[in-house]
Protein backbone atom coordinates (compact mmCIF):
# COMPACT_ATOMS: atom_id res chain seq x y z
CA UNK A 1 0.00 0.00 0.00
CA UNK A 2 0.82 4.00 -0.28
CA UNK A 3 2.77 4.99 2.94
CA UNK A 4 2.18 8.51 1.40
CA UNK A 5 -1.63 8.35 0.85
CA UNK A 6 -2.02 6.90 4.47
CA UNK A 7 0.87 9.44 5.84
CA UNK A 8 -1.95 12.15 4.75
CA UNK A 9 -4.93 10.69 6.40
CA UNK A 10 -2.95 12.19 9.77
CA UNK A 11 -2.90 15.46 7.84
CA UNK A 12 -6.59 15.83 7.43
CA UNK A 13 -7.64 18.72 9.83
CA UNK A 14 -10.29 17.88 12.83
CA UNK A 15 -14.04 19.52 12.88
CA UNK A 16 -17.97 19.48 12.72
CA UNK A 17 -17.64 16.51 10.23
CA UNK A 18 -16.39 14.32 12.57
CA UNK A 19 -19.23 13.37 15.53
CA UNK A 20 -17.90 12.50 19.01
CA UNK A 21 -14.15 13.98 19.00
CA UNK A 22 -13.72 16.77 21.37
CA UNK A 23 -15.07 20.22 20.06
CA UNK A 24 -11.43 21.73 21.30
CA UNK A 25 -9.89 19.69 18.69
CA UNK A 26 -10.89 21.53 16.01
CA UNK A 27 -8.14 22.52 14.14
CA UNK A 28 -5.82 20.31 14.68
CA UNK A 29 -4.57 17.45 12.22
CA UNK A 30 -5.63 13.96 13.14
CA UNK A 31 -2.22 13.15 13.18
CA UNK A 32 -1.25 15.94 16.20
CA UNK A 33 -4.76 14.62 17.98
CA UNK A 34 -3.59 11.53 18.13
CA UNK A 35 -0.24 12.36 19.14
CA UNK A 36 -2.18 13.83 22.30
CA UNK A 37 -3.16 10.49 23.51
CA UNK A 38 -6.62 12.10 24.86
CA UNK A 39 -8.52 9.94 27.22
CA UNK A 40 -11.98 9.30 25.58
CA UNK A 41 -13.76 9.33 29.25
CA UNK A 42 -11.85 12.44 30.87
CA UNK A 43 -10.75 14.42 27.85
CA UNK A 44 -13.48 16.22 25.68
CA UNK A 45 -14.97 13.49 23.68
CA UNK A 46 -18.49 14.26 23.53
CA UNK A 47 -21.51 11.56 23.26
CA UNK A 48 -22.26 9.82 21.19
CA UNK A 49 -18.87 8.81 20.63
CA UNK A 50 -17.96 5.02 19.15
CA UNK A 51 -14.47 3.39 19.75
CA UNK A 52 -12.52 0.53 18.49
CA UNK A 53 -10.65 -1.24 21.07
CA UNK A 54 -6.61 -1.36 20.26
CA UNK A 55 -6.01 -4.58 22.20
CA UNK A 56 -9.24 -6.42 20.60
CA UNK A 57 -8.50 -5.37 17.24
CA UNK A 58 -4.90 -6.49 17.61
CA UNK A 59 -5.78 -10.28 18.77
CA UNK A 60 -8.53 -10.43 16.00
CA UNK A 61 -6.15 -9.35 13.21
CA UNK A 62 -3.32 -11.53 14.62
CA UNK A 63 -5.99 -15.18 15.28
CA UNK A 64 -7.31 -14.92 12.02
CA UNK A 65 -3.76 -14.50 10.48
CA UNK A 66 -2.64 -17.62 11.95
CA UNK A 67 -5.76 -19.16 11.36
CA UNK A 68 -6.00 -18.98 7.61
CA UNK A 69 -1.95 -20.10 7.97
CA UNK A 70 -2.73 -23.24 9.46
CA UNK A 71 -5.65 -24.49 7.02
CA UNK A 72 -3.56 -23.41 3.78
CA UNK A 73 -5.63 -20.47 2.92
CA UNK A 74 -5.13 -17.30 1.12
CA UNK A 75 -7.16 -14.57 2.93
CA UNK A 76 -8.90 -11.49 1.04
CA UNK A 77 -11.03 -9.97 3.93
CA UNK A 78 -14.27 -8.54 2.71
CA UNK A 79 -13.19 -4.46 3.22
CA UNK A 80 -16.81 -3.20 2.35
CA UNK A 81 -17.22 -3.88 6.19
CA UNK A 82 -14.74 -1.79 7.27
CA UNK A 83 -13.73 0.72 4.13
CA UNK A 84 -10.75 1.82 6.23
CA UNK A 85 -7.43 2.06 4.41
CA UNK A 86 -5.64 1.76 7.88
CA UNK A 87 -7.62 -1.53 8.05
CA UNK A 88 -6.30 -2.63 4.83
CA UNK A 89 -3.11 -2.49 5.19
CA UNK A 90 -2.63 -4.29 8.92
CA UNK A 91 -4.29 -6.87 6.81
CA UNK A 92 -2.22 -7.22 4.40
CA UNK A 93 1.35 -6.51 6.90
CA UNK A 94 -0.22 -9.70 7.74
CA UNK A 95 -0.01 -11.53 4.89
CA UNK A 96 -3.32 -10.59 3.60
CA UNK A 97 -3.24 -11.84 -0.08
CA UNK A 98 -5.37 -8.74 -1.04
CA UNK A 99 -9.25 -7.11 -0.19
CA UNK A 100 -12.32 -7.95 -1.05
CA UNK A 101 -14.83 -5.23 -2.32
CA UNK A 102 -17.81 -5.16 -4.08
CA UNK A 103 -18.84 -2.52 -5.81
CA UNK A 104 -16.43 0.30 -7.70
CA UNK A 105 -16.74 3.13 -5.46
CA UNK A 106 -14.84 0.68 -2.58
CA UNK A 107 -11.89 0.11 -5.39
CA UNK A 108 -11.22 3.59 -6.21
CA UNK A 109 -10.99 3.90 -2.68
CA UNK A 110 -8.34 1.32 -2.41
CA UNK A 111 -6.36 1.91 -5.67
CA UNK A 112 -6.12 5.15 -4.18
CA UNK A 113 -4.04 4.12 -1.14
CA UNK A 114 -2.25 1.17 -3.33
CA UNK A 115 -3.83 -1.90 -2.74
CA UNK A 116 -2.43 -4.02 -5.43
CA UNK A 117 -5.06 -6.95 -5.64
CA UNK A 118 -8.64 -6.51 -5.39
CA UNK A 119 -11.29 -9.40 -5.56
CA UNK A 120 -14.42 -8.08 -6.37
CA UNK A 121 -17.65 -9.85 -5.12
CA UNK A 122 -20.04 -8.99 -7.52
CA UNK A 123 -20.70 -8.88 -11.61
CA UNK A 124 -19.59 -5.36 -12.56
CA UNK A 125 -21.21 -4.33 -15.64
CA UNK A 126 -21.05 -0.52 -15.41
CA UNK A 127 -19.03 0.33 -18.35
CA UNK A 128 -17.62 3.61 -17.11
CA UNK A 129 -16.37 1.40 -14.16
CA UNK A 130 -15.63 -1.29 -16.43
CA UNK A 131 -13.31 1.50 -18.89
CA UNK A 132 -11.39 2.98 -15.28
CA UNK A 133 -10.76 -1.01 -14.22
CA UNK A 134 -9.24 -1.63 -17.48
CA UNK A 135 -7.02 1.91 -17.42
CA UNK A 136 -5.71 0.92 -13.85
CA UNK A 137 -5.02 -2.77 -15.07
CA UNK A 138 -2.77 -0.79 -18.08
CA UNK A 139 -1.28 1.69 -16.09
CA UNK A 140 0.00 -0.77 -13.41
CA UNK A 141 1.47 -4.64 -14.24
CA UNK A 142 1.12 -5.52 -10.59
CA UNK A 143 -2.94 -4.64 -10.23
CA UNK A 144 -4.81 -7.62 -9.76
CA UNK A 145 -8.34 -7.35 -10.11
CA UNK A 146 -10.58 -10.40 -10.42
CA UNK A 147 -14.65 -9.92 -10.44
CA UNK A 148 -17.54 -12.50 -10.36
CA UNK A 149 -19.71 -13.17 -13.65
CA UNK A 150 -22.97 -15.00 -13.00
CA UNK A 151 -24.84 -14.33 -16.22
CA UNK A 152 -24.32 -14.59 -20.23
CA UNK A 153 -25.50 -10.67 -20.75
CA UNK A 154 -23.53 -9.84 -17.89
CA UNK A 155 -20.23 -11.34 -19.94
CA UNK A 156 -21.75 -9.44 -22.92
CA UNK A 157 -21.63 -6.03 -21.39
CA UNK A 158 -18.26 -6.46 -20.06
CA UNK A 159 -17.01 -7.21 -22.92
CA UNK A 160 -18.46 -4.89 -24.95
CA UNK A 161 -17.13 -1.93 -22.41
CA UNK A 162 -13.93 -3.46 -22.42
CA UNK A 163 -13.14 -3.74 -26.06
CA UNK A 164 -9.65 -2.67 -27.28
CA UNK A 165 -8.29 -3.27 -23.69
CA UNK A 166 -4.35 -3.98 -23.11
CA UNK A 167 -4.99 -6.75 -20.39
CA UNK A 168 -7.82 -8.78 -20.02
CA UNK A 169 -10.44 -8.73 -16.31
CA UNK A 170 -10.04 -11.76 -14.57
CA UNK A 171 -13.25 -13.33 -13.72
CA UNK A 172 -14.62 -16.60 -11.89
CA UNK A 173 -17.70 -18.08 -11.92
CA UNK A 174 -19.57 -17.21 -9.06
CA UNK A 175 -22.43 -20.49 -8.01
CA UNK A 176 -25.36 -19.23 -6.23
CA UNK A 177 -25.83 -20.99 -3.09
CA UNK A 178 -29.22 -22.56 -3.82
CA UNK A 179 -32.70 -21.30 -5.03
CA UNK A 180 -33.86 -18.57 -3.48
CA UNK A 181 -30.14 -16.86 -2.30
CA UNK A 182 -28.79 -13.87 -3.49
CA UNK A 183 -26.92 -13.65 -6.72
CA UNK A 184 -25.04 -16.27 -8.47
CA UNK A 185 -25.60 -19.10 -11.27
CA UNK A 186 -28.19 -21.27 -10.36
CA UNK A 187 -27.13 -24.44 -12.29
CA UNK A 188 -24.38 -26.40 -13.72
CA UNK A 189 -26.27 -25.95 -17.21
CA UNK A 190 -26.06 -22.30 -16.80
CA UNK A 191 -22.46 -22.16 -15.16
CA UNK A 192 -21.40 -24.20 -18.72
CA UNK A 193 -22.99 -21.60 -20.64
CA UNK A 194 -21.74 -18.68 -18.30
CA UNK A 195 -17.79 -20.20 -19.03
CA UNK A 196 -18.67 -20.33 -22.78
CA UNK A 197 -19.44 -16.74 -22.82
CA UNK A 198 -16.26 -16.26 -20.67
CA UNK A 199 -14.58 -18.06 -23.81
CA UNK A 200 -15.71 -16.30 -26.45
CA UNK A 201 -15.23 -12.96 -24.93
CA UNK A 202 -11.62 -11.38 -25.74
CA UNK A 203 -11.56 -9.06 -22.69
CA UNK A 204 -12.02 -11.48 -20.25
CA UNK A 205 -10.61 -14.47 -19.01
CA UNK A 206 -11.85 -17.33 -16.68
CA UNK A 207 -9.53 -17.62 -13.43
CA UNK A 208 -11.99 -19.92 -11.12
CA UNK A 209 -14.66 -20.41 -9.16
CA UNK A 210 -16.68 -18.57 -6.25
CA UNK A 211 -19.58 -17.69 -4.32
CA UNK A 212 -20.89 -17.05 -0.86
CA UNK A 213 -21.93 -19.79 1.62
CA UNK A 214 -23.81 -17.16 3.93
CA UNK A 215 -26.26 -17.41 1.74
CA UNK A 216 -27.22 -21.27 1.65
CA UNK A 217 -31.00 -21.63 2.65
CA UNK A 218 -31.83 -22.70 5.96
CA UNK A 219 -28.08 -23.26 6.66
CA UNK A 220 -26.83 -25.75 8.51
CA UNK A 221 -23.28 -27.31 8.85
CA UNK A 222 -23.88 -30.04 6.65
CA UNK A 223 -26.21 -27.80 3.89
CA UNK A 224 -23.47 -25.29 4.02
CA UNK A 225 -20.60 -28.28 3.30
CA UNK A 226 -22.88 -29.71 0.46
CA UNK A 227 -22.67 -26.29 -1.20
CA UNK A 228 -18.46 -26.04 -0.87
CA UNK A 229 -18.22 -29.41 -2.37
CA UNK A 230 -20.64 -28.69 -5.37
CA UNK A 231 -18.35 -24.96 -5.47
CA UNK A 232 -15.44 -27.57 -5.47
CA UNK A 233 -16.57 -29.73 -7.81
CA UNK A 234 -17.28 -26.93 -10.17
CA UNK A 235 -13.81 -26.31 -10.46
CA UNK A 236 -12.57 -29.81 -11.13
CA UNK A 237 -15.24 -30.01 -14.18
CA UNK A 238 -14.14 -26.82 -15.68
CA UNK A 239 -10.35 -27.74 -15.61
CA UNK A 240 -10.81 -30.91 -16.73
CA UNK A 241 -12.77 -29.75 -19.70
CA UNK A 242 -9.51 -27.25 -20.19
CA UNK A 243 -11.44 -24.34 -19.12
CA UNK A 244 -8.22 -22.84 -17.72
CA UNK A 245 -5.63 -24.37 -19.76
CA UNK A 246 -2.51 -21.47 -19.49
CA UNK A 247 -3.38 -20.05 -15.89
CA UNK A 248 -1.09 -19.87 -13.46
CA UNK A 249 -3.32 -20.34 -10.89
CA UNK A 250 -6.90 -21.20 -10.10
CA UNK A 251 -9.11 -19.58 -7.78
CA UNK A 252 -11.63 -21.25 -5.52
CA UNK A 253 -13.07 -18.71 -3.20
CA UNK A 254 -16.03 -18.67 -0.63
CA UNK A 255 -15.99 -17.42 3.18
CA UNK A 256 -18.14 -14.86 4.91
CA UNK A 257 -17.59 -14.81 8.83
CA UNK A 258 -20.39 -17.28 9.83
CA UNK A 259 -18.82 -20.61 7.87
CA UNK A 260 -15.56 -20.47 7.62
CA UNK A 261 -14.84 -23.72 9.23
CA UNK A 262 -17.02 -25.35 6.63
CA UNK A 263 -14.95 -23.48 4.31
CA UNK A 264 -11.12 -24.32 5.56
CA UNK A 265 -12.94 -28.42 6.04
CA UNK A 266 -13.80 -28.53 2.57
CA UNK A 267 -11.40 -26.35 0.43
CA UNK A 268 -8.30 -29.08 2.59
CA UNK A 269 -9.96 -31.58 0.15
CA UNK A 270 -9.62 -29.57 -3.29
CA UNK A 271 -8.04 -32.32 -5.76
CA UNK A 272 -4.93 -31.65 -7.81
CA UNK A 273 -5.86 -29.60 -10.53
CA UNK A 274 -3.81 -28.41 -14.15
CA UNK A 275 -2.24 -25.10 -12.20
CA UNK A 276 -1.86 -24.00 -8.02
CA UNK A 277 -5.04 -23.57 -6.43
CA UNK A 278 -6.03 -20.27 -4.82
CA UNK A 279 -7.85 -21.30 -2.16
CA UNK A 280 -9.30 -18.07 -0.87
CA UNK A 281 -10.99 -16.70 2.12
CA UNK A 282 -13.24 -13.88 2.22
CA UNK A 283 -14.24 -12.90 6.14
CA UNK A 284 -13.98 -9.29 6.86
CA UNK A 285 -16.20 -8.90 9.96
CA UNK A 286 -13.83 -10.96 12.08
CA UNK A 287 -11.84 -7.56 12.41
CA UNK A 288 -13.71 -5.91 14.97
CA UNK A 289 -16.41 -8.92 15.49
CA UNK A 290 -19.76 -8.37 17.23
CA UNK A 291 -22.06 -8.86 20.40
CA UNK A 292 -24.91 -10.02 18.44
CA UNK A 293 -25.11 -11.75 15.26
CA UNK A 294 -21.53 -12.89 14.76
CA UNK A 295 -20.94 -13.51 18.29
CA UNK A 296 -23.68 -16.36 18.39
CA UNK A 297 -22.06 -17.71 14.57
CA UNK A 298 -18.70 -17.48 14.69
CA UNK A 299 -16.74 -20.62 13.49
CA UNK A 300 -14.91 -20.33 16.71
CA UNK A 301 -17.84 -21.09 18.40
CA UNK A 302 -18.33 -25.08 16.81
CA UNK A 303 -14.64 -24.96 17.21
CA UNK A 304 -13.11 -24.08 20.18
CA UNK A 305 -9.63 -25.07 20.02
CA UNK A 306 -9.19 -22.94 17.31
CA UNK A 307 -9.15 -19.53 19.35
CA UNK A 308 -11.96 -17.02 20.05
CA UNK A 309 -12.75 -13.48 18.55
CA UNK A 310 -13.45 -10.36 20.49
CA UNK A 311 -15.59 -7.94 20.48
CA UNK A 312 -13.98 -4.53 19.37
CA UNK A 313 -16.67 -1.68 19.25
CA UNK A 314 -18.39 -0.20 22.16
CA UNK A 315 -20.16 2.65 21.79
CA UNK A 316 -20.55 5.04 24.48
CA UNK A 317 -23.95 6.96 24.70
CA UNK A 318 -25.26 9.34 27.67
CA UNK A 319 -28.13 9.06 29.71
CA UNK A 320 -30.52 12.24 28.87
CA UNK A 321 -34.06 11.25 30.49
CA UNK A 322 -34.83 9.07 33.27
CA UNK A 323 -38.95 9.78 33.09
CA UNK A 324 -39.37 6.88 35.41
CA UNK A 325 -37.88 4.23 37.45
CA UNK A 326 -38.84 1.61 34.58
CA UNK A 327 -37.37 3.81 31.59
CA UNK A 328 -34.44 5.80 30.59
CA UNK A 329 -33.19 7.47 27.21
CA UNK A 330 -29.37 7.51 25.86
CA UNK A 331 -28.60 9.83 23.52
CA UNK A 332 -27.37 8.05 20.48
CA UNK A 333 -30.20 5.99 17.95
CA UNK A 334 -30.07 4.48 14.17
CA UNK A 335 -27.62 7.33 13.11
CA UNK A 336 -25.10 6.22 15.67
CA UNK A 337 -25.33 2.36 16.24
CA UNK A 338 -25.79 -0.52 14.11
CA UNK A 339 -29.79 -2.68 14.31
CA UNK A 340 -30.17 -3.85 10.57
CA UNK A 341 -29.92 -7.27 12.78
CA UNK A 342 -30.05 -7.20 16.46
CA UNK A 343 -30.43 -4.07 18.74
CA UNK A 344 -27.24 -2.72 20.79
CA UNK A 345 -26.85 -4.48 24.27
CA UNK A 346 -26.39 -2.25 27.14
CA UNK A 347 -23.24 -3.66 29.16
CA UNK A 348 -21.73 -1.05 31.11
CA UNK A 349 -22.18 2.01 33.15
CA UNK A 350 -19.75 4.96 33.83
CA UNK A 351 -20.12 7.61 36.95
CA UNK A 352 -17.82 9.63 38.65
CA UNK A 353 -14.66 7.67 36.63
CA UNK A 354 -16.41 4.14 38.02
CA UNK A 355 -17.31 1.53 35.42
CA UNK A 356 -20.08 -1.10 36.74
CA UNK A 357 -22.24 -3.97 34.89
CA UNK A 358 -25.38 -2.33 32.98
CA UNK A 359 -27.73 -4.53 35.55
CA UNK A 360 -30.94 -4.07 34.80
CA UNK A 361 -30.80 -1.95 31.61
CA UNK A 362 -32.39 -3.06 28.69
CA UNK A 363 -32.18 -1.84 24.88
CA UNK A 364 -35.96 -2.05 23.68
CA UNK A 365 -36.02 0.28 21.09
CA UNK A 366 -34.05 2.76 18.58
CA UNK A 367 -35.16 6.33 17.52
CA UNK A 368 -32.96 8.42 14.68
CA UNK A 369 -31.30 9.73 17.77
CA UNK A 370 -32.51 8.32 21.03
CA UNK A 371 -32.00 4.80 22.65
CA UNK A 372 -34.83 3.23 24.84
CA UNK A 373 -33.76 1.63 27.58
CA UNK A 374 -36.07 -0.31 30.11
CA UNK A 375 -34.79 -0.44 33.69
CA UNK A 376 -35.76 -3.01 36.36
CA UNK A 377 -35.60 -2.40 40.13
CA UNK A 378 -31.73 -3.25 40.55
CA UNK A 379 -30.73 -0.92 37.63
CA UNK A 380 -28.76 2.42 39.21
CA UNK A 381 -28.93 4.94 35.90
CA UNK A 382 -29.26 8.53 36.36
CA UNK A 383 -29.27 11.12 33.96
CA UNK A 384 -25.10 12.14 32.96
CA UNK A 385 -24.36 8.74 33.15
CA UNK A 386 -22.24 7.33 30.23
CA UNK A 387 -23.38 3.65 29.11
CA UNK A 388 -21.44 1.49 26.69
CA UNK A 389 -23.44 -0.33 24.30
CA UNK A 390 -21.81 -3.39 22.26
CA UNK A 391 -23.17 -3.50 18.67
CA UNK A 392 -23.96 -6.32 15.80
CA UNK A 393 -23.17 -6.88 12.70
CA UNK A 394 -19.86 -4.38 12.26
CA UNK A 395 -20.76 -3.44 8.67
CA UNK A 396 -23.84 -1.26 9.34
CA UNK A 397 -21.35 -0.02 12.54
CA UNK A 398 -18.75 1.74 10.20
CA UNK A 399 -20.43 3.28 7.80
CA UNK A 400 -22.01 5.85 10.51
CA UNK A 401 -18.52 7.47 11.62
CA UNK A 402 -16.28 8.76 8.94
CA UNK A 403 -13.32 8.76 12.27
CA UNK A 404 -13.57 6.26 14.94
CA UNK A 405 -11.42 6.58 18.01
CA UNK A 406 -9.04 3.80 18.54
CA UNK A 407 -8.80 3.62 22.46
CA UNK A 408 -6.72 1.08 24.91
CA UNK A 409 -8.22 -0.32 27.54
CA UNK A 410 -7.86 2.37 30.21
CA UNK A 411 -10.04 4.62 27.75
CA UNK A 412 -6.10 6.30 25.93
CA UNK A 413 -7.09 7.09 22.43
CA UNK A 414 -3.66 6.00 20.22
CA UNK A 415 -4.72 6.67 17.00
CA UNK A 416 -8.10 7.39 14.60
CA UNK A 417 -9.33 5.19 11.55
CA UNK A 418 -10.92 7.14 8.71
CA UNK A 419 -13.71 5.35 6.81
CA UNK A 420 -14.63 5.74 3.31
CA UNK A 421 -18.40 4.62 2.50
Amino acid sequence: MSSDALARLADERVDHRFKGLPPDADGLTVGELARRRRNLFADGFATPVLALSAERLEHNLALMETYAARHGLAFAPHGKTTMAPQLFRRHLERGAWGITLAVPHQVRVARAFGVRRVFLANELVDAPALRWIAAELAADPDFRFVCYVDSVRGVELMDAALTGTARPVDVVVELAAGEGARTGVRTEAECVAVADAVAAAPALRLVGVAGYEGEVPRATPERVRAWLRQLVGLAADFDAAGRFAGLDEIVVSAGGSAWFDAVADVFASVPALSAPVLRLLRSGAYVSHDDGHYRRLTPFNRVPEEGALEPAFRLWAQVVSRPSPEQAFLNAGKRDAAYDLDLPVAQVVRRDGTERPATGVEVTALSDQHTWLRTGPEADLEVGDWVGLGLSHPCTSFDKWPLIPLAEADGTVVDYIRTFF
